[in-house]
């Protein structure tokens, strides 16, 4: 497979991985349970937190020696911060609401609940997405088919977990909107943003090469911040302990393997 197929597939995986999460609204008649629902999000933030160490990180720490040295950690911690900073900002001017308490954030608005739950949701696709593509735009940049391997690595593991969120968000936006079929539009949605970020992330990394360790970083930032603030907490692992234990660790050793495998 050559590098352009690879950055097509790498894109379209993400997207079509939330879109058939999503049309799992038409085979269940319940919501998942609450120890599915911990395993899912569990097995979720196990996989953002490997790729953001193996994936994101460690490549960040590594091309920033080149111009950095001994600082090299400088442009790492700060990207870091930025894409934390970055999920405050979206979460501060887009109204939506929290899937795990319910809670209205951001500006007042009279949108409807299951479009608050859509932008909630899409908010958080962004830093995936971004992750996906400055990976591929870094590999870009280096022109090494090893590259584009390990940033393929980490768009699979993405989708490997966006199709449980696929899931996670259709079912519940069932009973927002009264209908399967809007339910499945709304999740399938989401997920579009993904590759829009990943095109973008591309460009910049791409385009930007000095920035790379900064992006990376960045990205990582973003997707430990999803992590902590709603991951985490949603899954109710004092409900669940062991359940979404071992999903958060399953996540991480299913990511970690692609990235050393594939990296």
């Amino acid at each position: 497979m050559g590098n352009t197929a690879m950055t097509i597939l790498g894109f379209s995986i993400i997207f079509l991985s939330t879109t058939l999460g999503s049309a799992m609204v038409y085979l269940f008649k319940k919501d998942i349970s609450p120890r599915v629902n911990t395993a899912i999000l569990g097995f979720a933030a196990g996989v953002m937190i490997a790729a953001s160490v193996w994936s994101l990180l460690l490549p960040s720490l590594e091309e920033a020696q080149a111009s950095w040295g001994k600082w090299s950690f400088v442009p790492t911690a700060v990207g870091f911060v930025l894409g934390g900073l970055f999920l405050v900002l979206l979460d501060r001017v887009v109204p939506h609401v929290h899937a795990g308490t319910g809670e209205n954030e951001g500006p007042k608005s009279s949108m409807k609940k299951s479009t608050k739950m859509f932008l909630a949701v899409t908010i958080h696709n962004i830093p995936e997405g971004l992750a996906v593509g400055f990976a591929f735009g870094a590999a870009a940049t280096l022109g090494s088919t090893a590259g584009f391997v390990s940033a393929l690595g980490l768009a699979v593991g993405m989708a490997i977990q966006n199709f449980p969120e696929g899931a996670a968000i259709s079912l519940p936006m069932h009973h927002a909107t009264g209908s399967k079929h809007m339910a499945f539009l709304f999740g399938a949605a989401s997920g579009f943003v993904e590759p829009v970020s990943a095109v973008l992330g591309y460009f910049l990394a791409s385009a930007l090469t000095v920035l790379q360790p900064w992006f990376l970083a960045f990205s990582a930032g973003a997707m430990i911040f999803v992590v902590a603030e709603d991951l985490i907490p949603d899954a109710k692992l004092d409900e669940h302990s062991h359940v979404g234990t071992w999903g958060v660790m399953l996540g991480f050793v299913v990511m970690m393997i692609l990235d050393v495998a594939l990296g």
